[in-house]
């Protein structure tokens, strides 16, 4: 038996009630995206109950949903990757991560560039694809690398591959992260390194995150420790430091994510795959791009269907999403909105999961499930969802 997490990332449905105070009244990712382009078609989701969940344009509600279906609220204080995933496996921030939307104090700045042995360009909120290629050429001239920020928490650093090789952009990175403690521990320190030339730069797959451990255990380091094989696909090693996974397998993208899930489920090696789908969130949310995101959830929907093939009879699948970004609105960054949850296997009830309180409900289902103590965070909708088969797996 294997549970296998899905996280569409930004896949939000709605705007929370404290969506004001984040400037994000309004926000429904998946609604707005569907209007936008005058209707989604994602058969499969349909049938799994999404359009129970949100009204949305071409996703109707299902008169008898193949999966347990609901929405999480978000009870952390952020909108961020990082949160969304802690609070998925039981870690609730009360006190959101530092972000600079006037870039980074000059005392920070002068002390990395001293720690780096090269001054620096940018310091700024900006659009990765437009910061490179604003300073690309000035980057290229002078051998310095471009430092920018946006609404997340993040310590981004861009450098051409061939003027700052990727080892030392890591190092650099590495510097940033040890840098970057106390009340200015930022989630993300991100290597961004480009390639080609002026007119044309373009980012390149050797993206690396260096993040802040998560600072208690979660659903996962729990589930290691009683023995557990866990196996985190995409950015899940990057979010939680590389704690609580037996294995990590990095993804350039969506397809190569769910092809790699799919065959973590064939091997039967794993208890636990985590994995993240990030190009809805980095090439079409951040992008205000509704129609690619309108094409990237229709082909997730059809990618989903050849992974539904994979599973067998105890497996059971959770989709879900760790914050909002809704393309259709003013500015590139995340919005604060519910996410969905999808509970399918052949042995889970499809019932009605209503509103959750917080995402950390994932986690203690999936502790109750594989059987792991777990005291944090989070409700555990197991007895909701077990389909008259009360035991325990």
């Amino acid at each position: 038996m294997a549970i296998i997490i899905l996280v569409a990332d930004s896949l939000g449905i709605g705007a929370l009630p404290d969506a004001a105070l984040y400037q994000d009244e309004g926000s429904n990712t998946l609604s707005n995206v569907a209007e936008a382009v005058g209707g989604l078609r994602l058969p499969l989701l349909t049938r799994m109950g999404l359009g129970n969940l949100v009204l949305a344009q071409g996703v109707p509600p299902a008169a008898k949903p193949m999966a347990a279906h609901g929405r999480l609220a978000e009870a952390s204080a952020g909108k961020d990757s990082t949160t969304g995933h802690w609070e998925l496996m039981g870690l609730i921030l009360r006190e959101p991560f530092p972000t600079y939307p006037h870039g980074f104090p000059p005392d920070v700045m002068a002390e990395f560039e001293r720690r780096i042995g090269r001054k620096s360009l940018g310091n700024k909120p900006a659009s990765g694809t437009k910061i490179i290629a604003e300073l690309g050429v000035r980057h290229q001239l002078t051998g310095r690398p471009i430092v920018y920020t946006s609404g997340d928490s993040v310590f981004q650093v861009a450098a051409h591959e061939h003027i700052i090789c990727l080892n030392e952009l890591y190092r650099i990175c590495k510097v940033a992260r040890a840098l970057l403690t106390g009340h200015h521990a930022v989630a993300r320190v991100i290597a961004r390194p480009f390639v080609g030339e002026k007119g044309n730069f373009r980012r390149t797959a050797n993206r690396r995150d260096f993040s802040l451990p998560p600072p208690t255990p979660t659903v996962l380091d729990a589930a290691f420790a009683a023995g557990r094989n866990i196996l985190g696909i995409g950015k899940i090693g990057d979010i939680f430091a590389g704690r609580g996974l037996s294995e990590i397998w990095p993804t350039a993208d969506n397809g190569e994510g769910m092809k790699l899930t799919s065959k973590a489920i064939a091997s039967r090696n794993w208890n636990l795959i985590f994995t993240n789908l990030v190009d809805f969130d980095v090439l079409y949310g951040h992008r205000n791009d509704p129609q690619g995101y309108a094409q990237c959830l229709a082909d997730f929907d059809l990618a989903l269907g050849e992974l539904l093939g994979y599973l067998n009879q105890e497996d059971i699948l959770i989709i879900t999403a760790d914050h909002g970004c809704d393309p259709t609105r003013p500015g590139t960054d995340h919005t604060r909105e519910y996410v969905p949850v999808l509970v399918y296997g052949a042995e889970i009830r499809p019932c009605n999961l209503g509103t959750r309180g917080t995402f950390a409900d994932v986690g203690a289902t999936v502790a109750e499930i594989l059987n792991v103590a777990w005291s944090g965070a989070g409700t555990s909708f197991w007895p909701a969802i077990a389909d008259n088969n009360p035991k325990k797996r």
